[in-house]
């Protein structure tokens, strides 16, 4: 068991309101024979998680909270990693963690870890096999939200903390929420499920579907094999796009681009970029494809869609027993959200009720989409912040 430091601690600051510089730290783990079982029943070992912390644990390792990413995230929630750099790009929750901030660094030590699967630090297709030193591509085994909690509870269990303050997440870090609360119920006192869902609609299972086709269409992807040559970056763009679209709404298309024309004052007539709409897609696929792999894109968008809880959530009734009454959820969703829209986060919440869960529900008025909980917005701080402080005991 490897890890780049023992003990929790915050970095110099940047901005008054920020948790400052931050680096990444790796937590390696489920070392061969002792290799992590997946719920596929492969095993995998060694793993690595990569992740981050704000703020300072409390003696009693009594003041943690979890942040889970959404699927193409990583661990960089918050925080820079330069103190010197103008244009240094900040955590991806900047806004919501910090000194002050809907999820306090004065108060609480916030984790945020690099999903299972993933490319950006974190075991995943493209790290190493040490079985044939070459990286796993389509030999990775497939994974699931379980198996990421799985690695996540790894991590917690190493860094001496027994029970967790809170685990938030959006999208699908809200769906590795939910399987924190039905795999580790007496670890956690609270969550926080955000524009998330109890398992995927037939739609988003399409709409996942089509952007894995556009990978595995890509003559470059070569059945996965496609590392230290040309790689399949038409077919991740493509993809990309696809996912972008679901992350927004109607509203906010019209808004930003309506049917503007992109550089010009008449149509081209060829099947070039004509509108800003068509350049702005191309530029998020462009973009993605410098920092993602493709075959991760397949095997957590497979995840996603394998994730159900509709059929396990009646293992939560444990959270509900006299002695586990200070557990609270809070689910909220966006008006807007067509991916996972609220009547989805309506349906769990009538699940936690039916166990007996004390759950707070509120859906945001916003014309975002999906996207929206990574957008600032002073309700969803006090909504968090709020909450948080309600906890018992915290």
């Amino acid at each position: 068991m490897t890890t780049d430091q023992h003990n929790i601690t915050e970095l110099p600051s940047r901005p008054h309101d920020s948790v400052g510089v931050v680096k990444k730290q790796q937590y390696t783990f489920a070392h061969p024979p002792e290799e992590l079982v997946l719920e596929s029943g492969a095993r995998l070992g060694p793993v690595t998680i990569t992740f981050e912390t704000y703020g300072t644990l409390s003696p009693n390792r009594d003041n943690a909270i979890l942040i889970a990413h959404a699927f193409t995230g990583d661990s960089h929630a918050a925080g820079y990693y330069s103190s010197d750099s103008e244009d240094a790009k900040p955590g991806w929750w900047e806004f919501m963690i910090g000194p002050g901030k809907g999820i306090d660094t004065d108060r609480y030590c916030v984790i945020c870890s690099n999903i299972l699967g993933s490319c950006m630090g974190s075991t995943g297709p493209s790290s190493i096999n040490p079985d044939t030193g070459e990286p796993y591509g389509m030999e990775f085994p497939m994974m699931t939200i379980g198996d990421m909690v799985t690695a996540q509870k790894a991590l917690i269990d190493h860094l001496g903390i027994e029970k967790l303050v809170s685990v938030i997440g959006g999208s699908v870090g809200g769906m590795q929420v939910l399987e924190w609360c039905v795999r580790y119920p007496n670890m956690v006192r609270s969550a926080i499920p955000i524009a998330t869902t109890m398992r995927h609609s037939a739609l988003a299972i399409a709409f996942n579907e089509i952007a894995r086709q556009a990978i595995i269409a890509d003559p470059n992807w070569n059945n996965g094999d496609y590392y230290g040559t040309e790689k399949p970056d038409l077919g991740l763009a493509v993809a990309r796009m696809v996912g972008h679209v679901t992350y927004l709404s109607d509203e906010a298309m019209r808004r930003k681009f309506g049917r503007r024309l992109q550089d010009k004052n008449d149509f081209s007539y060829d099947f070039g970029v004509d509108f800003q709409v068509e350049s702005y897609l191309r530029h998020q696929g462009t973009k993605f494809v410098q920092r993602f792999d493709a075959n991760s894109m397949l095997y957590i968008t497979k995840a996603s869609d394998y994730f159900d809880l509709k059929d396990r959530v009646s293992t939560l009734q444990c959270i509900a027993e006299p002695h586990r009454s200070h557990s609270k959820f809070l689910v909220i969703s966006y008006s807007s959200d067509w991916l996972y829209p609220t009547y989805q986060a309506k349906e769990l919440v009538q699940a936690l009720k039916r166990t007996g869960q004390d759950v707070s529900f509120c859906e945001i008025e916003a014309d975002c989409g999906h996207d929206a909980f990574l957008i600032p917005d002073e309700r969803l701080t006090n909504l968090i912040r709020g909450f948080l402080h309600g906890i018992p005991g915290n």
